[in-house]
């Protein structure tokens, strides 16, 4: 555990990133003094949305004054702020009605497609390639059915979302978010409800490699209702509390074949979990940023009162840098790490390293269970193309399509920490992975990541992934 938290201190020296400069902001230099005072600020093309959640996206206010030499920089910098709320597809921002030193800022947005009905066609593995290869691309480990989201509900960057899913995992959900509550467009809410199920259940590890046992009948489910309150004084910070009931039960065959699964023999489990959430992002793009810098801080207690089969504390650290280093150049540095507390936790409350976003390029065939780990990940990228590609049919708003294409080389290094690793030959030991790749970024938060990767185990291979990784 110490060789851990040294590990993720080390890291966070060598990201060199500094909070304070979060609270400084940025100073003007004053050899130019002249400037533009804003009259008004005007919003156009919303029919949906309303004018003051845009408004509230926008850090400046009638009277606000704008030296010259910032101004084409402001501009840009208010334009892609619009853009961070997914609520659009395009913005412009215009400078209009002169007078004298006076004017008014006009922002024209072009609202996304609100409303989605679509299949669900989802793998039950963690990643492409653990399926294609390992399990012989089964349709058997397949999630279909429907999900329906209304984005933007009420114009106010609300989401109803549910889904209604079969195959591999039987699931329902049904998530509500109102952002804001308040005048002061500060406070938002949220509630969740979700029910799962399985026929099959991933029951330990071996070798970091998962195993699985599978019977006809319903081995496992997992029920969850959950509220969550947000709180977002600024542009680029936001806090959330979360607190979620879960009750998860399995079948006696599965806690006889592990009975640390829920822990010390158990067929079922409940338990309250609490979390606190900091989110501060100041960068070109909250979906595939290359200017700026994220941070995500985190701290949980799963067991409250009576509900506490399961009991922890945990911190969770998130952060990452990216800089322009020339036109068309940029590199990223960043760490993911979990501390958790204590060490004696159920099979089901260790998963470390290979589950979710927490992973090493190069290591995806495999899992590192423990409760604490640390992952530096450095990315260098060279933008190759960028163009749009015009839809035939599809209505003129939307029948333009950005495309943009990067060809990179990245390099991780991670620790994992457990304290019964059992026959695990990559728990608390150094792991080094590196590769090269290339990312084909859209809109609609689409990525397409290729990476050819190798590890320190010898092993190399092309992956296949869908989400944007750092």
């Amino acid at each position: 555990m110490l060789r851990c938290c040294y590990y993720l201190l080390a890291m966070i020296c060598l990201l060199g990133i500094v909070l304070p400069e979060i609270a400084e902001g940025q100073s003007v230099a004053a050899k130019d003094s002249s400037y533009l005072v804003v009259r008004n600020i005007i919003v156009t093309g919303n029919k949906q949305t309303r004018t003051s959640i845009i408004l509230r996206e926008i850090s400046t206010v009638p009277g606000d004054t704008i030296y010259y030499r910032d101004l084409a920089n402001t501009l840009e910098e208010r334009r892609k702020q619009l853009l961070n709320t997914s609520l659009f597809l395009n913005v412009t921002a215009n400078i209009k009605n002169w007078n004298g030193d006076n004017a008014d800022l006009v922002f024209e947005v072009w609202e996304r497609w609100y409303t989605f009905a679509y299949p669900i066609f989802k793998l039950a593995d963690r990643n492409f390639n653990q399926w294609w290869v390992e399990k012989k691309h089964s349709l058997s480990r397949v999630n279909i059915g429907v999900s329906g989201n209304q984005e933007n509900l009420t114009g106010r960057n609300d989401a109803l979302n549910a889904a209604l899913q079969f195959g591999y995992t039987q699931r329902f959900a049904l998530q509500y978010n109102l952002p804001y509550i308040d005048k002061h467009f500060r406070h938002g809410i949220g509630i969740i409800a979700s029910y799962k199920r399985n026929r099959e259940v991933n029951d330990s590890t071996s070798n970091n490699k998962q195993q699985f046992f599978r019977k006809d009948e319903f081995l496992r489910q997992v029920y969850m209702v959950g509220l969550n309150y947000s709180y977002r004084p600024a542009i680029n910070t936001r806090h959330q509390v979360f607190l979620n009931y879960n009750y998860e039960k399995v079948a006696d065959s599965v806690a006889i074949l592990n009975p640390n699964y829920l822990g010390h023999g158990r067929t079922r489990i409940r338990f309250l979990d609490i979390t606190y959430r900091l989110t501060y992002i100041k960068a070109d793009s909250w979906v595939y940023p290359l200017k700026g810098f994220n941070l995500v801080a985190e701290v949980g207690k799963k067991g409250l009162g009576p509900w506490d089969d399961i009991n922890d504390v945990h911190f969770r650290l998130n952060m990452a840098k990216y800089w322009e280093l020339r036109p068309k150049t940029f590199a990223a540095l960043g760490i993911r790490s979990q501390a958790k507390f204590s060490n004696e936790q159920p099979y089901i409350n260790q998963q470390a390293l290979g589950y979710g976003d927490d992973y090493l390029r190069g290591l995806e065939y495999y899992v590192i269970d423990g409760t604490s780990f640390a992952v530096l990940k450095s990315t260098l990228r060279q933008e190759l193309l960028s163009f749009k590609l015009k839809l035939p049919i599809v209505p003129k708003k939307f029948n333009t399509v950005p495309v943009r294409i990067f060809a990179k080389v990245f390099g991780d290094a991670g620790y994992a920490y457990s304290k019964y690793p059992g026959n695990g030959f990559l728990n608390n030991r150094m792991l080094y992975t590196a590769g090269v790749g290339v990312d084909i970024v859209s809109f609609y938060d689409t990525c397409l990541r290729i990476e050819y990767s190798f590890n320190q185990l010898g092993q190399k291979g092309l992956f296949l992934h869908t989400s944007v990784d750092m």
